[in-house]
């Protein structure tokens, strides 16, 4: 079976406009004086549109759990998950990694999910802090596990590329909930693990 083409996902999607959206991202750089009918620029308004209509699109995630039947009850981490939002101030994007780990209860989850959850967040106007929270608050309600820990690294491009220019310059959030949180042994473990604190 081939790949259905990057720029179809987007285009039969409820709720999205993309001729309408592709009429104002023209509207938009004209009006920031970019000649849109020079070859070159010409489909740029629809590659725009469909760009953010990308961006912003959640998609559907479900949270599959499995009984812990080990009674596993040491720190459970994915590492270095890659995502990308967009800054609500500036709608530019914002692109990292999102480490996320939890201490079992009663039910494990499949681990893939737990990017998922990352990607399915992160995906329309954001800002890191919430974003962080949310995955915490979303484990912590679904999955009631001991703990939850989520660390955000990423670099701003409304950051990097505008105002100040401080390229390179990267922002780091965390949440911690449960035993991740009140532990002060199994908090250190888990930034150890992650690469974002000492133990």
């Amino acid at each position: 079976m081939s790949a259905v083409p990057a720029d179809l996902l987007v285009t039969d999607r409820p709720g999205v406009d993309l001729e309408a959206a592709t009429t104002a991202a023209a509207a938009f750089l004209q009006a920031l004086g970019v000649d849109t009918d020079r070859p070159g620029l010409d489909r740029t308004p629809e590659r725009m549109a469909r760009a953010y209509a990308e961006l912003f699109d959640a998609g559907p995630v479900e949270l599959t759990t499995f009984p812990n039947e080990e009674a596993y009850d040491e720190v459970v981490l994915a590492r270095g998950i890659p995502f990308r939002s967009v800054c609500e101030h500036h709608l530019l994007p914002f692109v990292g990694v999102a480490h996320v780990g939890y201490l079992p209860g009663e039910r494990i989850v499949g681990l893939s999910k737990l990017a998922r959850v990352v990607e399915h967040l992160a995906a329309g106007p954001q800002v890191q802090e919430r974003l962080t929270s949310q995955v915490a608050r979303l484990l912590q309600d679904r999955l009631r596990p001991r703990g939850v820990g989520v660390v955000l690294d990423a670099e701003h491009l409304c950051m990097s590329v505008r105002g100040v220019r401080a390229t390179g310059a990267r922002t780091r959030t965390s949440a911690l909930l449960g035993r991740m949180r009140s532990d002060a042994r199994t908090r250190a473990e888990f930034l150890a693990l992650t690469g974002t604190g000492a133990a």
